[in-house]
């Protein structure tokens, strides 16, 4: 399966879909990017005069890079080719370190801690341009339930 393929298969859309490119991926781990757009309207009110990327739309990229997109992966290796992929987000755990401006570029790794019985449990890290630690976590769903 083709990254561009991963990125098609995912069950988002602008100006909800927070990947931009899958850089690589195995059976351990993905890593990807994504660039905030200062013209998300997110932007608008958090926070004033001085706009901030909130953090669950810093999990939720996380969420789609080191979960989603890795599991589509997973799936298809093992040799389920539904169409319709089916999430169920059972927990999170995230430690923020840095702030995200509008227009910045970051890193997600994730590595797998875990698949089995349609679970999937991630460690996740987000990384600046600057390769300064943003926030990590571990992050875990239900997939194709």
């Amino acid at each position: 399966m083709t990254y561009p393929e991963i990125i098609a298969k995912l069950p988002y859309q602008h100006p909800f879909l927070f990947v931009g490119e899958i850089l690589e991926v195995d059976e351990n781990g993905i890593s990807g990017t994504y660039t905030y757009e200062a013209a998300h309207n997110f932007y608008k009110g958090h926070f004033k005069d001085n706009p901030v990327t909130p953090g669950v739309i810093l999990t939720e990229t996380m969420a789609q890079i080191g979960l989603v997109a890795f599991g589509i992966y997973l799936l298809d290796k093992s040799g389920n080719t539904t169409t319709e992929l089916k999430i169920a987000l059972t927990s999170s755990e995230m430690n923020f370190f840095k702030p995200v401006f509008p227009g910045e570029k970051v890193l997600v790794k994730s590595t797998k801690e875990y698949f089995r019985f349609s679970k999937l449990k991630c460690k996740v890290a987000m990384f600046n341009e600057n390769g300064d630690l943003v926030c990590r976590g571990k992050i875990a769903g239900m997939m194709n339930i």
